[in-house]
């Protein structure tokens, strides 16, 4: 359970991959929801309660797509653009 727009992105990385409940009535990373990875709960406790007790009881799935925040692999395309121009 999270209020954290950082996080939702976070969940969706290659390495990590969990769901989130993200305790808010909007989100700017609509994303993450779209791709299964975060489910808007809002700020009710027992709606979010409600959300996340029937999420367990349906088998604690993670989600199938990709993240649609990227592959993980920035920092290593990144590193091996500078070093092939000869900037490291």
């Amino acid at each position: 359970m999270i209020d954290s727009g950082g996080i939702q992105e976070e969940c969706t990385a290659p390495n990590i991959r969990k769901k989130c409940f993200v305790l808010r009535t909007s989100t700017e990373r609509q994303e993450a929801v779209d791709a299964g990875f975060a489910k808007l709960v809002g700020v009710e406790s027992e709606r979010a309660l409600w959300d996340i007790m029937n999420w367990w009881h349906e088998g604690t799935k993670v989600p199938t797509e990709k993240s649609p925040f990227g592959d993980g692999k920035t920092a290593e395309r990144s590193i091996r653009y500078l070093k092939d121009a000869g900037h490291c």
